[in-house]
């Protein structure tokens, strides 16, 4: 059986693990990457916000992303089928930071970061899927990697990064789920030839079309001609519609006054694809000789966007610490890492609970929402939930309550 032995092991090629594979090349350590699947690979979380901006940037990988001309985002737009708008522009946001991202099919998006990252000599193995791992007292790892033939071989690393998103490699293996908090909804969701994109920022903007409290369709148009549509509500009453999943989606898209039309007789470029219970938790963040980032740790909702986000400032921040670790440095893990991660987390979290309950959309499609609430809340959607300076991050488990009660009180005055 074939053994290799690294500093660090990567589980994951995604947007986490690229970017912490990124930054631990950068400092010399000796990494191996394993992936489970081949790329390019289809997967959601197409729409990004831009505080990830930073971290491609730190870690060299800003420079292979925009040579490839992917949809600009410079903001987002919330509609409702009353008539009702509310659009938010990044470069009028509270906290300093970028103005903008990208909107991007992530088949590409992910491959154009590990072709970089393999360009650069970081070995990074597809195909191979981490079956189980045992930890000693120090923290070393031994993970059991298998390949499509069935062939085994054993990777031997002083730390572990889980950055394996959905597939949640070391929860699994190591019982660390907890059921997530957030509200369990549903989404299906595919991709179109957008052959009746009107022109200009019409065309290219995302859009959350909001069919109510609860249920609402993701417009994420892409700089090679296709969009992304996606509806995401509840569980029993996005399995109410019946049929075949073609069937379903093109029902569900009669739900769309803003966008029927645009969309109405073109086909699915793929069969749509059903996820439930998508939210999800664990009981720790870290352990000795490993960290959990991205996906594999916290995942809330797709309402925001944020998930991407926080899969890089999880990644680049566990790389960073470990780095450290590995340099003889102590880092405490609990405080630098797992207290600034979940401290985002909770943030964000505030705003997609208040979304489905349906305070933030009072807020969002109030007539004459007031400029610098905009802005404050616009930084947040922007990902740059860790500035305490800004009054909705700081007091975000009151504030967003306390506004959508004195908007509503003002909208019963003018009724």
């Amino acid at each position: 059986m074939e053994k290799v032995k690294v500093d660090v092991l990567i589980i994951g090629a995604g947007p986490s693990g690229s970017v912490a594979a990124a930054y631990l090349h950068k400092q010399g350590l000796n990494i191996k990457v394993v992936e489970k699947n081949s790329f390019p690979r289809f997967v959601i979380g197409e729409s990004l916000i831009p505080r990830c901006m930073d971290h491609f940037e730190a870690v060299g990988l800003l420079p292979c992303l925009e040579a490839k001309n992917f949809e600009i985002k410079r903001g987002a737009r919330f509609v409702t089928g009353k008539g009702d708008l509310c659009d938010f522009d990044f470069g009028e946001k509270y906290s300093e930071g970028w103005d903008w991202t990208w909107q991007v099919p992530r088949a590409d998006f992910d491959k154009t970061m590990t072709d970089e990252l393999q360009n650069w000599g970081v070995d990074i193995d597809f195909q191979k899927e981490v079956i189980a791992v045992d930890f000693d007292a120090d923290g070393t790892s031994r993970t059991t990697v298998k390949d499509t033939d069935g062939n085994t071989s054993i990777v031997e690393a002083k730390y572990i990064i889980d950055s394996s998103g959905w597939g949640r490699v070391l929860p699994r293996l190591l019982g660390l789920d907890k059921p997530s908090d957030i509200p369990k909804h549903a989404t299906i969701f595919t991709h179109v030839k957008d052959t009746k994109r009107p022109p200009g920022r019409e065309g290219t903007m995302i859009t959350f079309d909001v069919i109510d409290t609860e249920t609402w369709l993701w417009v994420i148009p892409f700089s090679n001609g296709d969009c992304s549509l996606g509806f995401v509500g509840p569980i029993d009453y996005l399995d109410s519609f019946e049929g075949s999943p073609n069937e379903k989606m093109k029902e569900m898209m009669k739900l769309s006054k803003y966008y029927f039309d645009r969309f109405d007789g073109l086909d699915f470029l793929f069969e749509p694809k059903q996820i439930k219970n998508f939210s999800a938790s664990v009981k720790q963040l870290y352990g000795k000789g490993f960290a959990l980032t991205g996906n594999s740790a916290e995942f809330l909702d797709p309402v925001f966007s944020s998930g991407v986000t926080f899969a890089t400032e999880s990644a680049h921040l566990s790389a960073k610490l470990i780095t450290r670790e590995l340099q003889g440095e102590t880092v405490d893990w609990e405080t630098e890492y797992k207290d600034y991660i979940m401290y985002g987390v909770n943030v964000f979290s505030t705003y997609v609970k208040e979304w489905y309950t349906g305070n933030l959309q009072k807020i969002f499609f109030h007539p004459t929402i007031n400029t610098s609430i905009k802005e404050q809340i616009c930084a947040v959607l922007a990902g740059y939930v860790w500035d305490r300076s800004n009054p909705f991050v700081k007091n975000h488990d009151r504030l967003v309550k306390t506004v959508a009660r004195v908007t509503e009180m003002e909208q019963e005055r003018m009724a």
